[in-house]
């Protein structure tokens, strides 16, 4: 059994609810709070307007267009910011809902298989490829996409659908509900996603169809990359990052305080001599760590130490 295979035994078999609601850098949990962010602004402008006794297709025009992508070039050189806020702009209730389960449930997954820095490249990247698709072909493949000045964008069901190709990929094996006659395959579940979403799509042109199938694809080939060493959204993963961390301040002057008051045991000890004391905050910490920057971070005392603790287990 390899360290990494250890580790998520380790991890499994120990772990604490790790994803909850509130949790501190979780990326899926941030990724839900945009899209309700965005449903929530969109809702309190329709209101508005209703209240104003504004007739919706006013409303479609000078607030929904704007959250859209539209299929016409000359409108997103106008609006380029809605290459990426269309994919957070969910317009209903039951679609919103549907759309961040599908998310928290398969985003868990890949987070717990993975760490937390895949969870934004593989919902942009699926979201940006499949709009790329959906632009070209109905700029340069008409009979794909009747009336691009008519065609749009909108909602996260792309980024979702590469987040469960994704998830799937990384562990096919995996199965959900395991209290339900030794439980369901991933790979059921996202098939049941696939059938859901393109059945969705009875009415749309080609140009959508093959605009989701190029981000379920995408969802795939990040995973490729990323399980033979190619991390192709690391960029983006250490932008997040910097960013969720922008205005944190720094505790690196109290850290050798901490990490001696915490990880090492010198009472009784001769001066200067540290033992290990593998302390179940010290290896949550580390678990943690893994969850953030990948189990490619760890030091060599930190993997010595996850090493003991899975031995200690029996594991």
């Amino acid at each position: 059994m390899g360290e990494s295979d250890r580790y998520i035994e380790y991890k499994n078999k120990n772990k604490k609810q790790r994803f909850t609601l509130g949790q501190q850098d979780n990326a899926i949990v941030n990724l839900i709070v945009v899209n309700i962010v965005v449903f929530m602004l969109l809702l309190v402008m329709q209101v508005i307007y209703y209240l104003f006794e504004i007739d919706k297709t006013t409303y479609q025009k000078q607030v929904v267009e704007y959250f859209t992508l539209s299929a016409s070039f000359d409108t997103l050189f106008h609006r380029p910011w809605t290459l990426l806020v269309y994919m957070f702009s969910n317009v209903g209730v039951l679609e919103l809902l549907g759309n961040m389960i599908w998310l928290y449930s398969f985003g868990s997954l890949l987070q717990n298989q993975t760490s937390n820095k895949t969870i934004f490249p593989v919902f942009i990247y699926g979201g940006l490829v499949g709009a790329i698709v959906f632009l070209l072909l109905s700029n340069f493949a008409p009979a794909m996409n009747g009336n691009v000045n008519e065609s749009w964008l909108q909602g996260s069901q792309m980024s979702v659908l590469a987040m469960v190709v994704a998830a799937t990929t990384i562990n096919p094996r995996y199965k959900f509900f395991t209290h339900l006659n030794g439980g369901i395959p991933v790979w059921v579940l996202m098939l049941i996603y696939i059938l859901i979403d393109f059945s969705s799509m009875t009415y749309s042109s080609k140009a959508h169809i093959l605009s989701h199938l190029a981000a379920a694809l995408t969802g795939f080939y990040f995973i490729y990359l990323y399980k033979n060493g190619h991390d192709t959204g690391k960029w983006m993963s250490d932008f997040y990052h910097w960013l969720m961390h922008l205005f944190t301040p720094s505790n690196k002057s109290n850290h050798s305080q901490q990490k001696d008051k915490i990880f090492y045991n010198t009472a009784g000890r001769m001066p200067f001599k540290k033992v290990e004391n593998f302390t179940q905050q010290r290896v949550d910490d580390i678990l943690d760590k893994i969850n953030q920057k990948g189990i490619e971070s760890l030091t060599e005392e930190e993997h010595q130490i996850l090493k003991k603790a899975a031995d200690d287990e029996g594991l």
